[in-house]
């Protein structure tokens, strides 16, 4: 939910809550949090109002953004209750009715940083992104983070705020019909939206340059060939996770190449020599770091290099400073769970392999009513737990989706007929699994989809992790008919002392007998045990407030930030 994920894109959240009402979250992490919902990329028309204009090509997602959710478990939603007819949707379908928004009459203008002050009221209120200024007076009202937060960049420059919400958000289609005009180049020394410190978390500020790591660690590259392959070696100078950490694409005879160290991003980018055929394999030697990547020659016979560089080519970055890449997939099934969620096997195109590391998410991406929206998702395996010891390779996704009749993006997903195609990025998330080398009890915390992230966790410590004794999980549905692959758990609970679930209901029927209610402090103290000597770690995911209510909780009991994962997207 993310942002990690990770909370796995629940649309209308409230109907997996486990929980009740969560706490204030910080105002920088909330601010256009609705935006989030829509993820939606430039409209024809509306790059053509950016040609009238004049306005500079911006990269996007700004480099200066980051992920909500920090590794040390401060959650990133500040959700309010919405009027009914105020979701995602009924904002498309009000924007797109033809209304007057700006009060402008379709006129746009250049705005000085003096009238852009004048803009600060609840009934006229104005805002500026990347020099671009927008009338959000008519969206207050559809704003899931509340009045209040929108109303933090009224009047003044917001982009340090929007920023710092969501990296792969899109705020120009969202806000398209609100375009007032673009900032007179005075707008670069424009008064900017007062931004809170940031809490005490050990996360540096988006805005700092932390130091990268020491050249010596960076990763390097090497290839060589034989008269009919080409092979491309990264050595990482680290261990590798055994779920893999490597994103290949080879498309018209260029070869993207990503993996994923911790925080950092390390890249490959060229256009080869000469023709291949579109296929690679990847072999990964993961106690020593070191990956390979084979290709078919279209022709045999010597190269005289490997390529020419491409942009990013070579490069080590922080992960949330690189732009989302997608490629399309293909649906090949759809297999209901239950009642509400469908397991989604998406195929990689020929020459792209995806491994992704546990915990990370990856973003889907469609157009629906002319709209491009973006949602999150976990991957999990195509069975829990999985047949074997090594972590599957395939060339399949699979996910874990649950089905809105109302959403915004899970109708036009399960609208999808096999063959169809649908965007899917890169992998991407805060979590790491280092913090659980030496952790003796795992716990983890999951409402309704939440649970998507748990599942690769659970195998990762049940088979990965030796020092980990104790991995319980706490699983809070509404009914018996909403628990996710149950049946799997309750058996891999059977057949392993090392793993226990605990079912929490919050409408059960009279024939339970298991734990009843909702995410609060008497059933945390009696789940989570802290027994001498023993290192605990906890991992939460699922709808917003129940994040944040969960997280207040655990630390009421003793949990420290250092001790507490949250999942979000």
């Amino acid at each position: 939910m993310p942002a990690d994920n990770q909370t796995d894109s629940d649309e209308e959240e409230e109907e997996d809550d486990g929980g009740s009402e969560g706490g204030n979250s910080s105002s920088v992490v909330t601010f256009f949090s609705s935006l989030i919902s829509g993820f939606v990329r430039k409209w024809g028309c509306f790059r053509t109002v950016h040609n009238m204009l004049n306005v500079p090509t911006q990269s996007f997602p700004a480099p200066s953004s980051q992920q909500r959710v920090s590794p040390s478990g401060q959650s990133g939603r500040n959700k309010v209750a919405l009027k009914p007819g105020h979701s995602l949707m009924d904002w498309i379908r009000f924007a797109k009715s033809g209304k007057d928004l700006t009060g402008l009459r379709g006129r746009l203008i250049e705005v000085t940083e003096e009238e852009l002050r004048k803009h600060n009221r609840r009934e006229d209120c104005w805002t500026c992104i990347r020099g671009m200024v927008y009338n959000v007076s008519a969206y207050m009202d559809y704003h899931p983070g509340g009045e209040e937060e929108l109303m933090k960049a009224a009047g003044v420059d917001g982009t340090e705020l929007f920023d710092q919400v969501h990296r792969w958000v899109n705020y120009e289609s969202m806000l398209k019909e609100c375009l007032v005009g673009r900032m007179s180049t005075k707008a670069a020394t424009a008064v900017r939206a007062i931004i809170p410190p940031p809490p005490v978390t050990g996360l540096a500020s988006p805005t700092s340059v932390a130091p990268l790591p020491d050249k010596d660690s960076r990763p390097r590259y090497d290839w060589f060939q034989t008269d009919g392959t080409v092979h491309l070696v990264v050595y990482t100078r680290r261990k590798i996770p055994s779920s893999g950490c490597t994103t290949v694409d080879l498309k018209a005879g260029v070869l993207r190449l990503e993996v994923l160290l911790g925080k950092m991003s390390y890249m490959i980018h060229l256009r080869l020599s000469n023709e291949v055929e579109e296929n690679v394999a990847v072999h990964t030697a993961f106690s020593v770091g070191k990956i390979q990547v084979s290709i078919r020659k279209g022709t045999h016979g010597k190269w005289a290099s490997l390529g020419q560089p491409l942009e990013s080519h070579n490069t080590f970055v922080r992960q949330k400073d690189r732009a989302l890449f997608y490629r399309d997939c293909v649906l090949v099934s759809k297999t209901e769970v239950n009642h509400n969620t469908y397991l989604f096997r998406l195929q990689l195109p020929a020459g792209t392999v995806m491994h992704v590391p546990v915990g990370k998410h990856v973003h889907l991406k469609a157009l629906v009513q002319d709209v491009e929206v973006v949602r999150p998702y976990t991957p999990v395996e195509h069975i829990f737990p999985a047949a074997s010891k090594n972590w599957s390779q395939e060339s399949d996704l699979y996910l874990m989706i649950k089905v809105y009749p109302d959403g915004a993006f899970t109708p036009h997903l399960s609208s999808l007929s096999v063959g169809d195609h649908v965007a899917v990025s890169s992998p991407e998330g805060t979590f790491s699994l280092r913090p659980l080398r030496d952790v003796t009890n795992l716990y983890l915390i999951a409402a309704g989809t939440g649970f998507t992230p748990m599942a690769r966790l659970i195998r990762a410590a049940l088979e990965d992790i030796e020092t980990i004794g104790n991995t319980k999980l706490l699983f809070f549905n509404r009914r018996e008919e909403d628990i996710l692959w149950r049946f799997e758990l309750d058996e891999v609970a059977a057949n392993n002392d090392r793993f226990q679930v605990e079912h929490v209901l919050s409408e059960p029927s009279e024939r339970w007998t298991g734990w009843k209610g909702q995410v609060n402090e008497p059933i945390l103290t009696e789940m989570l045990a802290r027994p001498d000597g023993s290192k605990c770690y906890v991992c939460v995911c699922g709808p917003a407030a129940f994040t944040e209510l969960t997280l207040g909780l655990l630390k009421h009991q003793g949990f420290s930030e250092q001790e507490l994962h949250a999942f979000q997207g």
